[in-house]
């Protein structure tokens, strides 16, 4: 039956009539005459037919299995649930099967509902289209598909019904048609065929035997070669919401986010059933589950008509070009734009505190961590955002608008009550004595604060606080402007006026005091006593703040090095974390365009070697292996060359000194000789013994290694390498990942080595797809619970 011939379910037109007639080749053979001997208790057959009724039936019912269906731009595909989903499915519909009401059942890590009475498939945490769902029990292939395709349900149960009868009766070559004009016919259990009338194929086929190829039919999905994915385990450890780059697109095939995460979630799942077997064999831990964010639809969507702008100004010439340009590479200006960067972070901010709600709604038992990706410019994004977040619950309820006049005016009067409030009362006399008052001490910079003895943690708060109080007065003298449309809170609701300032005001004032820069970069030790975002001219964006506090915060192929050093920052204080994230890890390629280190700006004067993140298979690639090998190999042998040819000349060029005479003969000459020249002597003697020694050595230098390259030292190559990736992991660089290392580089494939420049772009959208990644992230997030990777054989 093609695809246009099918009926969806629900529709209104009456079922098909289905002739059904006999092909058996024995003459009188009648189905009706079969039935009515069965009723009789007078026929010969009836006594046999009832002495076969102890013989258990040859009928079985089919097991039906569930799909649903992926539509492309090309064509649709038919794809399984899993063996869980689809008996979850399956119990759903047999108990529904009175009933009226709609039934929902999660599938797929509930990240998709389905309905089963309106055969309907609905993503929850993204938009998406629905999809049609199906419960399949036959399937067919025609010469043109790749693989079986399910029949509609009505279709399907006829094809069941007379297969039944056939089994029942033992009566094949029956045969099926259908109004469409379509026929089946079974010839056997094993041999189904589907013929299609003339006027259904395709225009094209003139041949009569390519107009009446038949199609090949199964039944029940154990008959036919599909791929049933694995199921998921229930239980969630952990939430990663993933942020995408520049542009709509994430990989070289054109897809969305959404389909990138899923290609991500599935490499995760894979690598659980192989490097942490045990611990799911024993039921410690259950899986990962990785959220995609989109903000680009809504950067580029008819709210902001961005799209339209820039559209009247392009340039009508290479207009494809053009387009990608407009749709991907000026997302980076546009996050440097006082107006669309504001958009950009309230879109991602919103998002991911929108999902977070969701799934602590579909998990109310969910209870553990929460850590969030970003590639590219949403590693930046990220980034921003996590500079600005706020730990304590006096400043986020200062954000919300809810403390009291006199935390969000910051007016004090006395130096004392300042440091008090800040809890630094042990520094009372040290202004007392320099007689430092609130005025004078808004005059003071960072390197004042130094050399008056004050820690560094009191500098910050202090520097801190008067930077607020000095944009509190600008505020109020109305020097301070606030972006439009940033004067009402987050949940819509209305908050008291304090102070005789109006509760829009309020509210805006704190959103603008919290950040005042693209990053606020007052936790950084800059050498300047200053924002960086008001020195260098940076846009005052207002970062909204996230419901959750991030355990790790993992960026991919990111440009955040670079985007901090032309913002003016020369280096990053090793003192200083994330308010609210103790772990960061900078993941890349080493051939990404895109990707900078972060490394280099906390310890600038010592060079150090990014991580090597180890392959999955527990080795290095093979090509870097031999590498490795061949140089230490050239190292080692020219060492040995110039060490061996040193000592022969040297022994070659000395002066000759006679040797010591026997003791029974120069006795006397011996004694008349001095120390030194005895001693000399003996030198001599000991080297002359040694030559023979030391061509030997030469001449076994092809023996010496062949032992040590090529049978006996790769022991000693692995022992020497995991030290030296121990050495290096201890490494302490500053606080922003704990004290452990930052930088990550991926093992470029063999293929990508011949050229480093042919691979650049699709290096920058590897990650996607990287199993080595995503076992990065599965063994930092499973450490912290306890659970240790292991190594699968091989």
């Amino acid at each position: 039956m093609s695809q246009g011939s099918e009926t969806p379910r629900g529709s209104t037109q009456p079922a098909p009539v289905i002739a059904v007639e006999d092909l058996s080749d024995a003459p009188g053979a009648r189905t009706a005459a079969a039935t009515d001997e069965a009723t009789s208790p007078s026929s010969s057959s009836s006594f046999e037919l009832v002495d076969m009724d102890a013989v258990p039936p040859l009928y079985e019912p089919v097991q039906p299995h569930w799909f649903y269906c992926r539509r492309t731009d090309t064509k649709d595909s038919w794809l399984p649930f899993s063996m869980e989903d689809s008996q979850k499915l399956e119990e759903a519909y047999l108990s529904s099967l009175r009933s009226v009401k709609e039934v929902v059942v999660a599938t797929e890590g509930e990240r998709y509902d389905v309905k089963l009475k309106e055969r309907r498939r609905y993503a929850v945490y993204w938009e998406q289209a629905p999809s049609e769902v199906r419960r399949c029990t036959w399937f067919y292939k025609g010469d043109k598909d790749t693989r079986y395709l399910p029949y509609p349900e009505d279709f399907s149960d006829s094809l069941e019904e007379a297969y039944m009868i056939a089994v029942t009766l033992d009566e094949w070559k029956r045969k099926l048609e259908f109004p469409t004009g379509e026929t089946v016919i079974l010839h056997n259990p094993k041999l189904i065929m589907h013929y299609q009338p003339i006027t259904l194929q395709e225009e094209w086929m003139s041949s009569p035997s390519e107009q009446t190829r038949p199609r090949t039919v199964k039944r029940g999905i154990e008959n036919i070669s599909v791929e049933i994915p694995d199921g998921e385990p229930e239980s969630v450890d952990h939430l990663v919401f993933m942020v995408h780059g520049i542009g709509p697109a994430c990989d070289l095939r054109f897809r969305s986010i959404i389909q990138c995460v899923n290609d991500f979630r599935s490499a995760s799942l894979s690598l659980l059933n192989t490097h942490f077997k045990k611990a799911q064999d024993e039921k410690r831990i259950g899986r990962v589950e990785f959220l995609p964010v989109n903000w680009h639809s809504a950067l580029h969507g008819d709210a902001t008509g961005v799209d339209e702008d820039i559209q009247r100004i392009t340039l009508p010439s290479i207009s494809r070009l053009r387009h990608f340009t407009n749709d991907t590479l000026l997302d980076l200006f546009f996050y440097n734009s006082p107006t669309y960067c504001q958009t950009i972070v309230d879109t991602v901010a919103s998002e991911v505190n929108q999902l977070y709600r969701l799934f602590r709604q579909r998990h109310p038992q969910f209870t553990g961590g929460v850590s969030v990706a970003g590639h590219s410019l949403g590693s930046l994004i990220l980034f921003d955002l996590l500079t600005n977040q706020r730990t304590s619950l006096v400043e986020k309820d200062a954000i919300r608008g809810k403390t009291s006049g006199d935390m969000v005016t910051l007016e004090y009067k006395t130096m004392k009550e300042v440091l008090q409030r800040m809890g630094l009362e042990e520094h009372i006399d040290v202004f007392k004595k320099e007689q430092l008052d609130l005025e004078s001490l808004a005059l003071c910079s960072e390197n004042d604060l130094k050399e008056l003895g004050i820690p560094l943690g009191p500098r910050k708060k202090i520097l801190s606080f008067m930077r607020r109080r000095t944009m509190l007065q600008e505020y109020k003298a109305g020097n301070t402007h606030l972006a439009p449309g940033l004067h009402a809170s987050r949940d819509g609701e209305d908050f008291p006026v304090e102070d005789g300032q109006g509760t829009d005001g309020n509210y805006a004032f704190l959103r603008s005091v919290s950040t005042t820069g693209a990053v606020d970069y007052e936790y950084f030790d800059v050498g300047i006593g200053q924002n960086l975002g008001i020195a260098t001219g940076q846009v005052s964006i207002n970062y909204p703040q996230l419901d959750f506090e991030p355990q790790t915060f993992f960026a991919f192929g990111s440009p955040i090095g670079m985007f901090l050093t032309v913002r003016g920052l020369k280096r990053i204080d090793p003192s200083y974390s994330f308010p609210t994230c103790k772990s960061f890890y900078n993941i890349y390629h080493p051939f990404d365009p895109v990707a900078y280190r972060i490394e280099p700006m906390i310890v600038s004067d010592v060079d150090i070697e990014p991580m090597l993140i180890p392959h999955h298979k527990g080795r290095k690639r093979m090509h870097l292996e031999l590498k490795e090998s061949l140089t230490r190999m050239s190292a080692d042998l020219k060492n040995n060359v110039l060490g061996s040819l040193r000592t022969a000349w040297q022994s070659f060029s000395r002066l000759p000194i006679a040797a010591l005479p026997p003791v029974a003969e120069g006795e006397a000459d011996a004694a008349a000789l001095s120390p030194q020249q005895v001693e000399a002597g003996k030198d001599t003697a000991k080297r002359t013994e040694c030559k023979p020694d030391f061509w030997k050595k030469i001449l076994e230098w092809p023996k010496v290694i062949n032992l040590n390259y090529f049978q006996g030292a790769k022991v000693e190559e692995v022992e020497t390498a995991s030290e030296e990736q121990k050495e290096q992991q201890n490494i302490k660089i500053g606080m922003l990942n704990g004290g452990r290392r930052i930088d990550y580089v991926l093992q470029e494939k063999p293929i990508e080595s011949f050229n480093e420049y042919l691979f650049a772009i699709q290096s920058h959208l590897c990650y996607w797809e990287s199993e080595d990644t995503a076992l990065l992230l599965l063994k930092e997030i499973y450490e912290k619970l306890g659970v240790v990777l292991e190594q699968p054989q091989q």
